[in-house]
């Protein structure tokens, strides 16, 4: 008697859910979630293609709020007041250089503003906050996602390295993490790598550049109100409330401290949630998505990231950068 043979569907769903355990668990981390993420999408049918979309969006924005509560506002204050001047001017030159690679290479203008805004301030945490506000498309927003976190498990790997083979001091590999290293979970995994120091100086250096989501994010809302009245079109603008309970998350820890317990466990979950999220962004970049929107996003994400990583390290080392 033949075996009964497993509907391909029921082997995609287990393998999806499969995949998705081990990429919500301890055992996981950033680069590997989205590498399952990623497998998945290229070897089957994703089974829940509609759900995931919407568990995706809620998800990065718990995952984001819950990164909150790791925060110390004092130390992100004190990093963020020393670098204020060279981080507006970073984060202009960012945008800038992104809108004119985005021109020079005929991206669409969506696509090279999630992915400028992504390596300009703090990766998906971003994007996350202004592709609704701009009313990016789901399409527009995984690829624009998945190429920064591609990009982040690449700078994971080799900025450790690079920095060594440099003899970069702790504070100028901190500095330079934070600089150009896209998400912040990718920051803390370089630096924890190079040293203590570096580590604690890429950690607020890069949260108080984080900050400059919010007003990214309503300068956003603010350029597509004017656009839909100068076209007497009227479309609702979805603000990211999540960042107002990221900045209170950050507040509860600074201040009520007695609930650190607490604010650890939701930390650690929010990292855990993250990791799910990357998986779920990996497995909905599937080849007919990334045929649709072609692989100019990919080429504009590795060239403004190489440009603001290479200006960022010769700043940093000839010392006209330094904290």
């Amino acid at each position: 008697m033949l075996p009964a043979i497993i509907p391909l569907n029921v082997m995609a769903k287990v393998f999806f859910f499969l995949l998705l355990i081990f990429a919500a668990s301890p055992w996981a981390s950033p680069p590997i979630a989205l590498l399952c993420g990623l497998i998945f999408a290229f070897l089957a049918n994703h089974p829940y293609a509609t759900q995931s979309k919407d568990i995706t969006k809620y998800l990065l924005q718990a995952s984001v709020v819950g990164l909150g509560f790791g925060m110390n506002l004092q130390q992100v204050i004190r990093a963020g007041r020393s670098g204020f001047i060279y981080t507006a001017l970073g984060i202009t030159f960012a945008m800038l250089c992104g809108w004119a690679l985005g021109k020079a290479l005929k991206v669409e203008p969506r696509h090279a503003f999630l992915i400028s805004t992504g390596t300009a301030i703090c990766g998906g945490s971003a994007i996350a906050a202004v592709g609704p506000v701009a009313h990016a498309t789901d399409d527009e927003m995984s690829v624009s996602l998945g190429t920064i976190f591609i990009l982040n498990s690449v700078a994971l790997l080799i900025f450790p390295i690079i920095g060594g083979k440099l003899h970069l001091t702790q504070n100028q590999f901190g500095l330079w993490a934070a600089l150009a290293i896209h998400d912040t979970s990718s920051v803390v995994g370089a630096a924890a790598k190079y040293g203590t120091i570096a580590l604690a100086i890429g950690t607020t250096v890069k949260l108080a550049r984080a900050l400059w989501i919010v007003p990214m994010t309503l300068g956003t809302a603010a350029v597509v109100r004017r656009e839909n009245k100068s076209s007497d079109e009227h479309v609702e603008i979805q603000w990211p409330w999540f960042i107002l309970f990221f900045c209170l998350a950050a507040v509860a820890n600074t201040y009520l401290t007695r609930g650190a317990p607490i604010y650890h466990a939701i930390n650690y979950v929010a990292k855990l949630g993250l990791d799910a999220t990357l998986f779920l962004i990996g497995a909905s970049l599937a080849p007919a998505s990334l045929k649709r929107v072609g692989v100019r996003p990919l080429l504009h994400g590795i060239i403004l990231w190489l440009i603001v990583g290479s200006l960022s390290l010769l700043l940093i080392r000839n010392g006209w950068i330094s904290i």
